[in-house]
């Protein structure tokens, strides 16, 4: 079926029409600041694009939180667009977005099924010892405080992609994902099913991003409010939107991070050294997770178009047995996918270009032509 894929992000909302045999006809991004383009624009957007792909027969949302009810895609019908509301508290960056793009939709295409498609569902197979926080039983049942996990669609597909790559099965597989942009996470994959991840609670954990902190001990937030007299708010501000690259260098640009450190300046050279070092370490135990490491996989738009920094971080790996090949690793930017390691490394490093439309619109196809479990 013909599908328009909307991705409604903190910054932009993209929308793509995806053909079934997977060909991308029509598209549009919109500049959305705080995830809301200006006025009617995404609603003008949506119909502008269904009458030039000549009608579509379905809308897949990627929707960043599902929460502990949501673990696969649903048909946007009944409560099902107020319970995503609620998931707000969660994903303050992104839930909205997604909420503002579903009622858009619902708007302009009332009569074609939407479907939800959830970044946190892909690890909804993480076993208990990797989703659950040591923390008061109390808060893991009245507020369902465990580790739910982010970009599970652009993790689903780099790890199948991957295998493709190096031509072996998924499911014989124990794959490392590293998403890098301006949100990042690291997955560990082993036969296809995500077993452990790097973000938590909230899409704030995790790897150092470009506006988020990433891990954090936990005390350092309650000194801050009880002993610094800094006010929740301000500190919950920070740590989403000043923190990170920004926190940093002053700047949330990975390439102007890199351009800046290579010109010599201390402070965006110290962020690069901490973003790889937290990459490293977080990709170890990613390895650790999935017991050892055959592929790991570089997506997103740091991980796919900045060699020096996946040398960078794949040095430091070479006990896992990866190592990349300088000349093969320079050459895979601007969407180019492959294999790039070293000759003789024991373990792969493939880079692939991220498509999480593609995974939305097969899951939307599985979901209305009944062969998907329900969300």
């Amino acid at each position: 079926m013909r599908v328009l894929v909307v991705n409604a992000g903190s910054s932009s909302v993209k929308l793509r029409v995806v053909e079934p045999e997977g060909a991308v006809t029509h598209r549009i991004d919109l500049d959305a600041p705080r995830g809301r383009p200006a006025g009617g624009a995404l609603e003008d957007a949506v119909d502008r694009l269904a009458r030039a792909a000549g009608g579509v027969d379905a809308v897949g949302h990627r929707v960043v939180h599902g929460g502990a009810d949501f673990t696969a895609p649903v048909v946007v019908a009944g409560d099902v667009l107020e319970r995503i509301a609620r998931l707000t508290v969660l994903a303050p960056l992104h839930q909205p977005p997604a909420v503002a793009g579903l009622r858009a939709v619902a708007g302009a295409l009332p009569d074609v099924p939407s479907v939800a498609c959830f970044d946190t569902a892909f690890h909804a197979t993480m076993p208990a010892a990797a989703s659950t926080y040591a923390v008061p039983a109390t808060w893991r049942a009245r507020h369902g405080m465990r580790k739910y996990g982010f970009h599970g669609l652009a993790h689903a597909w780099g790890s199948a992609r991957a295998a493709e790559i190096v031509g072996r099965p998924l499911d014989e597989l124990r794959v490392v994902v590293a998403h890098l942009g301006s949100g990042a996470s690291a997955c560990a994959v082993r036969g296809g099913r995500s077993v452990d991840t790097t973000m938590g609670f909230t899409p704030t954990a995790g790897l150092v991003m470009a506006t988020r902190c990433g891990d954090l001990d936990p005390s350092a937030v309650a000194w801050l409010t009880l002993h610094a007299d800094v006010p929740t708010a301000e500190v919950d501000h920070a740590l989403d939107h000043a923190s990170g690259l920004v926190g940093l260098a002053g700047e949330a640009d990975m390439r102007r991070v890199l351009a800046a450190a290579d010109a010599g300046e201390h402070d965006a050279r110290l962020a690069v050294e901490v973003w790889v070092h937290r990459a490293r370490a977080q990709l170890a135990a990613m390895a650790a997770a999935c017991g050892g490491v055959d592929v790991l996989v570089f997506s997103g738009g740091v991980g796919e178009n900045a060699p020096v920094l996946r040398r960078r971080v794949v040095e430091g790996l070479g006990f896992l047995g990866l190592a990349v090949d300088p000349g093969a690793d320079a050459a895979a930017v601007d969407g180019a996918e492959g294999d790039v390691s070293a000759p003789g490394a024991a373990a792969r490093t493939v880079v692939v270009h991220a498509r999480e439309d593609l995974v939305i619109a097969g899951q939307v196809s599985d979901v209305l032509a009944g062969t998907a479990p329900a969300g």
